[in-house]
């Protein structure tokens, strides 16, 4: 087999054509053949070192397999594309293509094979995965990273203010609000004051970093 692995480092190293081939034991035209696909798939090196060779040429020549193998591989750009439409879950896009790879009389994945190798396929393509918020179901919370400063109007004087954010994160609506302080006080009455601006309190309350919530605001 063509070590597509090999092909993709050596290219990331600057390698030449002539000296990859060289180095991989196939032609120069495998190798464009290689970094073409790989260009149009948006894959690039490095890879999780999961990744194998048979995986890697799967993606790349997805076609190579169609009157071959057992399975019907999954769509994964028309599986990521409908997954940013709302109430679109995966499990929901595995029963139309069962129903597709029935029709046409062929196998499909079982579901959590066919949710694994979107997965993968979508960490290899560096492909963004959107995450289903439900709303008011969880607000997000915690400290900016950086102070702000603040001027008295009067004197001129410049403070620096500690920033509390929350967001609820379906409809990314946002409340924040500046403190002389990250101690506990501040940190519970702007939950309070976050809560009072939204209209009610989520079920989930989710930090943005647990130490920073429970260890640092005393």
């Amino acid at each position: 087999m063509t070590d597509y692995l090999k092909i993709l480092r050596l290219d990331y190293l600057d390698y030449s054509q002539r000296r990859i081939a060289d180095s991989a034991r196939c032609s120069r035209h495998t190798i464009r053949k290689v970094l073409e696909a790989a260009s149009k798939a948006n894959i690039h090196w490095p890879l999780d070192e999961d990744i194998t060779n048979t995986e890697l040429e799967r993606m790349l020549f997805p076609d190579k397999y169609k009157s071959v193998c057992l399975y019907v591989e999954p769509d994964y750009p028309y599986i990521h594309r409908e997954l940013a439409k709302p109430g679109v879950t995966l499990t929901l896009l595995w029963e139309e293509y069962c129903c597709k790879c029935y029709e046409s009389g062929r196998t499909p994945y079982m579901s959590t094979q066919f949710g694994d190798k979107y997965r993968k396929w979508a960490r290899v393509t560096k492909t963004t995965m959107r995450i289903q918020h439900k709303p008011g179901d969880a607000i997000q919370v915690d400290w900016a990273g950086d102070t702000i400063p603040v001027y008295d109007s009067v004197t001129g004087k410049r403070s620096s203010a500690y920033l509390f954010v929350s967001v609820l994160p379906c409809s990314c609506f946002v409340y924040a609000e500046a403190c002389d302080d990250m101690k506990t006080e501040n940190w519970l009455n702007r939950h309070v004051h976050a809560f009072n601006y939204c209209g009610g309190a989520a079920r989930l309350l989710i930090p943005d970093n647990c130490k920073t919530a429970t260890t640092s605001n005393t």
